[in-house]
């Protein structure tokens, strides 16, 4: 077993240098606190396997520390040190989760027997850990991570489109992973030792775009002063993904259509034909049916690239995948950013799951960014996602005419936010009393954790 980190909490000094000494006789590193509240600040800064806790302390009971510690730290073994006589508190703690309990005055051989006993305990808490974290990869594909059945239902359409080299079109709001799916298709393809070359087509103006994709020769215009490849010819043997092809002009929809159709092109500026063979995957966030009735969007374009459609879900459709993806980007900035954060507590959890992400899974993914870089702690609490609160939409004008009642609730509403909850303040902003603020907080049911809808 890796190297053992144990925490000795007591407020009796004779017990902590006992229980030290002959723990660091068997090898162990051990720290000491010698108060409840000690033992959290210690717990939120180190990863410990085992502690040692008194029952009764002056500041807070061994019970109430208990309680916390199994709250965030679950995987940690507690060993409750009681006086005679006091066993029925030891029960208690062993209904909270303690492992066991050591009575006062207690023997070294006894302790021996018991930490070896409890290491064993801790050996197969982690080999299950280890086994929950196999079965979780098959909840992720490539880069996608999802167990929600719409994304099982994702995943397998993606093993089948790869096996094709059909034109697939990706739809999906912005955020939703669409670049990460079109790479996982080139990945499962048999072009998969080919280029994956991608470009965001609303990124460049018209002008600009077209070189991009065809190249030029030289002498092309002003400023080609060499021969250079587009994004068609570097794509040659692999995949061509265009995202935001819905912005794409109308002139150029015709050029892209004949490349689709003929698989060569000219460079901008040159007359040889150039021939291209690769996939063609493209994505869009836009109603292109829509686009194609506004005459912004050509028809025969549209059939050409839409043989196999790809809905991609928003994150608000599988909510129950929120706390696989927080967990997933917690490791992911953890190990970018060195900071011994290890795990998100129940309530930050709840809160993310409340929070309605209309950026979807980027958005979720800079929140976690965030909090692990702003971390105090080992666990990210509801505390850490507190901006998302401020930060989320309040009002949408462009909704249908509200009543008078429920346009005074998204306004008590969106003070409280702003205000943190102050009730003092937003009282005073509101120009009632704390007495009037806190029936309407009643009346409309409000919380710190509930939203406007």
């Amino acid at each position: 077993m890796a190297h053992i980190r144990i925490l000795v909490v007591d407020d009796e000094l004779i017990v902590r240098e006992s229980l030290i000494g002959w723990l660091r006789k068997g090898g162990y590193d051990v720290d000491s606190a010698s108060t409840g509240t000690e033992a959290l600040k210690r717990l939120k800064e180190k990863d410990y396997d085992l502690v040692f806790l008194d029952i009764k302390m002056p500041d807070m009971s061994g019970i109430d520390v208990l309680k916390s510690l199994k709250e965030l730290y679950p995987n940690t073994l507690v060993v409750m040190i009681t006086a005679y006589g006091s066993v029925e508190n030891a029960v208690e703690a062993m209904k909270l989760g303690a492992s066991d309990y050591l009575m006062k005055p207690f023997e070294p051989e006894h302790l021996v027997l018991l930490v070896e006993k409890l290491l064993q305990q801790k050996k197969l808490i982690d080999e299950n850990i280890f086994l929950k974290e196999q079965v979780s990869k098959r909840t992720r594909y490539q880069e996608l991570v999802g167990a929600a059945p719409c994304m099982q239902k994702l995943f397998e359409m993606i093993e089948e489109v790869a096996t094709v080299d059909s034109p697939v079109l990706i739809r999906g709001e912005t955020g939703t992973g669409k670049e990460l799916i079109a790479k996982a298709i080139h990945a499962k393809s048999s072009r998969r030792f080919g280029p994956f070359i991608a470009i965001n087509c609303g990124a460049f103006p018209e002008s600009l775009l077209e070189t991009e994709l065809f190249g030029h020769e030289a002498g092309a215009f002003t400023g080609a002063i060499k021969a250079r490849k587009g994004r068609l010819e570097i794509a040659h043997g692999g995949t061509l993904f265009l995202d935001e092809i819905g912005e794409i002009p109308l002139k150029m929809q015709v050029d892209l259509l004949r490349v689709l159709e003929e698989k060569r092109f000219q460079r901008v500026g040159g007359r040889e034909y150039i021939p291209v063979d690769f996939r063609f995957i493209s994505a869009t966030h836009k109603d292109l049916e829509e686009e194609i009735r506004q005459g912004r969007f050509r028809k025969d374009f549209y059939f050409r690239i839409n043989v196999i459609e790809i809905p991609v879900p928003p994150l608000r459709e599988r909510k129950e995948d929120i706390p696989l993806l927080a967990q997933h980007f917690l490791q992911k900035f953890r190990r970018e950013t060195n900071k011994l954060v290890t795990t998100i507590s129940k309530d930050a959890l709840n809160l993310l799951g409340s929070y309605e992400w209309p950026g979807n899974v980027r958005e979720l993914e800079n929140a976690v960014e965030r909090a692990v870089v702003l971390a105090k702690s080992r666990v990210l609490t509801k505390e850490d996602f507190a901006f998302l609160m401020r930060h989320k939409p309040i009002y949408d004008v462009s909704e249908e005419p509200k009543s008078l009642e429920e346009v005074e609730r998204h306004h008590i509403e969106k003070i409280l936010q702003e205000t943190d909850w102050n009730i003092s303040r937003a009282a005073k902003i509101l120009g009632v009393n704390r007495t009037t603020l806190h029936a309407k907080i009643k009346k409309y049911q409000l919380s710190p954790s509930s939203r406007t809808e």
